[in-house]
């Protein structure tokens, strides 16, 4: 699939830029990364220096700590030995980008992770005109096909609502970077108290610093046992079944997930509510995304890699795959505990007939 000339290769260390000697996203520490998010999968500590989209700075230094960033706003050109770096929202989460390289006239799009539908905590998805895309695949199988938003949100404030006029709290696992602010950002905080874990504590700091607006949050230890009744509690998923948990009393639990649109995954997790919540793009998602760069090359990094390759290059494309360890932290699977989507390996869900 790579080619001597081509302005991104696979490396040990990462996705390497020849021209220019850098990295993007690199898993391993180099002198100089250019990051897409802050995910931990795709932003690491370690190397010397980092540069990343200007929207993300507080939500990086939050996740990575004190390190060498620099920062560039979205559209704005830089040029480094030769090669013109620019960043451009990916709506995948706060501050997250796509890369975009132009060398001697060749123009290649590094998407990161991304999602072409709305959300208020981050600009969306921007198309960027290229020769070459490097695109995810987390969700790149046809039975992953998200409902709007509005609608997922309105479940979620109606099975709150129902939860708090019964007396017992609605305990909702998501992630704590980018999934909890998200629903922080939809749900209507008139329904009543919302309590968010610990860990979740700093990157809503984040996102407030960074103008996001999220509704008032408190911690389990500032809350009134009696308001606990009738709280919506935001926690992550290492936290189901943990004792943290018994505080709450009786409560009704759910996940936010692009996985729970899988049959039998909120069965297996032993959740009362599942919410298909994903910022990820779904299958429709991808293949409009991929289309509006224009580019007669594709390249996918992780997911559903084969399947998306498969049907990429039956539609005429020049589709590869770069071997990659994005999505190692497995972070939007089920059983995981932080803030990204990769697939849960190694089964393959049942397509439905007609989603070909």
């Amino acid at each position: 699939m790579t080619t001597t000339d081509d302005l991104v290769v696979a490396r040990p260390e990462g996705l390497y830029c020849p021209p220019g000697d850098f990295y993007i996203d690199p898993w391993r520490p180099v002198s100089h990364a250019l990051i897409t998010h802050a995910h931990g999968d795709h932003a690491r500590s370690g190397h010397e220096h980092y540069l990343a989209a200007a929207a993300g700075e507080h939500v990086l230094r939050a996740r990575v700590g004190d390190v060498h960033l620099d920062t560039l706003p979205y559209g704005e050109r830089l040029s480094h030995r030769g090669v013109t770096v620019s960043f451009h929202p990916a709506g995948h989460v706060l501050g997250s980008a796509q890369i975009r390289l132009e060398h001697d006239g060749r123009v290649w799009v590094v998407s990161g992770d991304y999602k072409t539908g709305p959300d208020l905590t981050c600009p969306p998805f921007e198309p960027v005109h290229c020769d070459t895309f490097i695109t995810e695949s987390t969700f790149g199988l046809p039975v992953f096909r998200w409902a709007p938003q509005t609608e997922v949100f309105a479940g979620i404030n109606d099975w709150w609502r129902a939860n708090a006029a019964a007396g017992r709290a609605s305990v909702l696992y998501a992630y704590a970077f980018g999934k909890a602010q998200r629903i922080l950002a939809g749900i209507d905080p008139a329904i009543g108290p919302i309590v968010t874990h610990g860990a979740m504590t700093s990157l809503n700091a984040a996102y407030r610093a960074s103008g996001v607006a999220l509704p008032p949050t408190q911690l389990v230890s500032e809350t009134d046992p009696a308001d606990l009744k009738r709280a919506l509690v935001i926690a992550p998923p290492s936290a189901q079944g943990s004792p943290w948990l018994k505080r709450f009393g009786e409560f009704s639990d759910a996940f936010a997930s692009g996985w729970m649109q899988l049959r039998g995954t909120r069965r297996r997790r032993g959740l009362d509510r599942g919410f298909v919540l994903s910022d990820h793009a779904d299958w429709p998602g991808l293949l409009e995304a991929i289309a509006s760069t224009g580019a007669p090359r594709v390249i996918v990094t992780h997911g559903y890699v084969d399947p998306l390759v498969r049907y990429l290059a039956e539609q005429g494309y020049e589709a590869g795959a770069f071997k990659t360890e994005y999505g190692d932290e497995a972070d939007e699977a089920p059983g995981s505990t932080e803030a990204s989507d990769a697939p849960p390996a190694p089964a393959m869900p049942a397509v439905p007939e007609g989603d070909a």
